[in-house]
This record gives structure tokens, C-alpha cells and sequence, in this order.
């Protein structure tokens, strides 16, 4: 029995190891949305400029981005100015501020500009819950339909976006 309490370490070894050997060359930054091909979820959510509540009726009808962002965010703050960009080009976006104070919110957008169609707050991130937010930024695709057809973490450049628009239908 003991000489059996020897191998022990070894084959627990060689099941890590095999695992670890799996997960060579998968993309450790895609993380799957439960949302995909699904309806958005209700949206109930405060205007920045207007003070007035927007729900699901008062979003864009067309496809539309949905971007979640902060004042505290570095990667935000990358990702900025090519948003304003592809605001300039016609690409609608609404802003999910995220986790963040209003006042702070209102002077980043003063000073930086406004690429978005609507700014909602999501102060307690009770909506990036339900989007399945795991930080900001986090942008998604939603089709004409409603439907939540892409999803992607992180800063949104030239690559990103060369995939998003594929979805932006």
C-alpha cells in the first residue's frame, strides 16, 4: 500500500499536465456570451443628458453598438478615440457608463467628446450583470432584430472592428 502512496503525486502530475497541455494555443482572452443569438435584455436605464429613463423601445432600430465604459477604465480611455471615429462614419453607439460616478462621466465626455447616441448609467451594473459583463470596456453587436449577435472584451481598434462590422447587419 505504501509503495501505491508514492505514485500518487505522479499521476496527479501527469493529469495536470495533461490538462495544461490541452489548453495550449486556445485563446485565453474570448470568453462566450450566454446572450448570443439571444433577445437584448430589458432595458430600463437613466439618460445622461436628459434625466429620463430609456428602455429597450427608445434604442436605435437599426444595428447598433452597445459599449460598456468608464471614466475609470485606462483601456476606455484607448479605445475613445476610434469610437469617435467610427461615430463620425455613421456607426451608431450607445454608452453603458458603468460602475461610475455622473459627474465624472459628464466632464470625460466634455472634454473628450461624445460618440454616443444615448449615454445610459448603469451605476450599480445591475444591466452589465445581465449583459454578462465581466469589466469594462466591453462592447456589443445588436442586430436590427434586437438580438445580441456579437460580443467582444476589451479595446475596440481596426482588427476589432474588421469583425464587428461582418455582424453589423
Amino acid at each position: 500500500m505504501k509503495k501505491l502512496l508514492v505514485f500518487i503525486p505522479l499521476l496527479v502530475f501527469a493529469v495536470l499536465g495533461s490538462i495544461f497541455f490541452m489548453q495550449l494555443g486556445k485563446d485565453t482572452q474570448y470568453m462566450p456570451s450566454a446572450l448570443i443569438d439571444k433577445p437584448l435584455p430589458s432595458v430600463s436605464l437613466v439618460d445622461l443628458h436628459t434625466n429620463g429613463i430609456v428602455t429597450n423601445d427608445g434604442l436605435p432600430s437599426g444595428p447598433y453598438l452597445i459599449n460598456f465604459w468608464g471614466t475609470w477604465c485606462p483601456a476606455c480611455s484607448i479605445e475613445h478615440n476610434y469610437l469617435m471615429a467610427l461615430s463620425e462614419q455613421g456607426v451608431p453607439i450607445v454608452g453603458i457608463d458603468y460602475k461610475d460616478e455622473t459627474s465624472e462621466a459628464i466632464k470625460w465626455l466634455q472634454e473628450r467628446g461624445d460618440p454616443y447616441s444615448h449615454v445610459l448609467l448603469d451605476e450599480l451594473g445591475n444591466f452589465g450583470v445581465n449583459m454578462g459583463v465581466t469589466g469594462a470596456p466591453e462592447t456589443f453587436v445588436v442586430n436590427s432584430s434586437g438580438v445580441v449577435v456579437y460580443r467582444h472584451q476589451g479595446v475596440v481598434d481596426d482588427v476589432v472592428w474588421e469583425t464587428m462590422k461582418g455582424y453589423f447587419k
